[in-house]
């Protein structure tokens, strides 16, 4: 009898109790959760409940021996990166593939520094619009993982093997030819949709329906356009429209991630956001003036949560 794929999911926020809830409920592959203290302790009693239905969570701790995963899902706060991954070190072996569903550009790089770049496949997740209240997490829209190397003019046998996964767990998915490009893209929409909600305080139907807010948000990423292109990436106008049938498809009571941040008083993603754009605006002396002035907000929200 073959042995069971193995998933070791690393975060267990609304993104990674989702991918739980998925491959927990498929048969054939051996799903865990790598939590350290208190946090494992507190997943044993409790374990994790998703669109009503309540999963038990299989753990593992960071010092625990353990057989390498065929796939890690990191599924983390950009601030809680660089301290977790040392917690991957006994599950990645030859055959473990990692894919991050984090925010931004850089968190493929910081883990491959550490684990191999060779191990890492680029993803984003798209259209999910999963939240956590009350302990819950719910979703309507399981959106779409879209991942691969770099380059996928040619399907590798990595790819291959996730896409195989996710097909099993019932995960959309898509594999588009030029991954770099697709990064650049959904950094262009978390820029602009989640500061322009989080200083809003506005759900995604405030978005489908106001012209204004559709102003800011555009505004915003327009500025990402314009370094992207001093990067060398090719995004223009129609990067834009391509977010907005993809807006339109949320639930309008949804929240975007900062929102959720701000209105529960925590440190938001601001720095791999709007801190990004500002760092990339000093590099090539291109004004960002919309960015600087909502990273400026958004920070002041950070510090002073009851005036929020």
């Amino acid at each position: 009898m073959n042995k069971p794929e193995k998933v070791a999911i690393l975060g267990l926020g609304a993104m990674g109790a989702y991918f739980a809830s998925r491959f927990l409920s498929t048969l054939g592959i051996s799903t865990t959760i790598v939590a350290g203290s208190p946090r494992f302790a507190q997943l044993q009693e409790s374990g994790v409940r998703v669109n009503g239905e309540d999963f038990i969570v299989p753990l593992t701790h960071p010092e625990e021996e353990s057989d390498p995963a065929d796939l890690i899902v990191v599924a983390l706060k950009h601030q809680h990166l660089p301290d977790a991954l040392q917690d991957l070190k006994n599950l990645v072996g030859k055959q473990t593939t990692i894919i991050s569903v984090m925010n931004g550009l850089d968190s493929e790089n910081q883990i491959g520094a550490l684990y191999g770049m060779n191990r890492v496949l680029y993803t984003i997740s798209v259209g999910i619009d999963a939240v956590r209240e009350s302990g819950e997490v719910v979703y309507t829209n399981p959106g779409k993982q879209i991942f691969g190397e770099a380059d996928n003019t040619q399907i590798s046998q990595r790819v291959k093997k996730v896409q195989d996964l996710f097909l099993r767990a019932g995960i959309p998915y898509e594999t588009p030819p030029d991954m770099i490009h697709t990064l650049w893209w959904k950094f262009m929409i978390n820029v602009g949709m989640n500061q322009a909600s989080a200083i809003m305080r506005a759900p995604y139907g405030v978005f489908q329906k106001s012209g204004e807010a559709q102003q800011m948000m555009e505004a915003l990423m327009r500025e990402v356009i314009t370094l992207a292109q001093a990067e060398g990436i090719s995004l223009g106008e129609q990067a834009i429209a391509d977010w907005y049938p993809v807006l339109h498809s949320l639930s309008p009571k949804g929240k975007t991630s900062m929102l959720q941040d701000i209105e529960a008083g925590r440190k938001t993603e601001v720095e791999i956001f709007g801190g990004k754009v500002l760092a990339l605006s000093e590099k090539y002396n291109i004004p960002t003036p919309v960015n600087q002035t909502l990273v400026q907000a958004i920070k002041v929200l950070e510090q002073y949560p009851s005036a929020s």
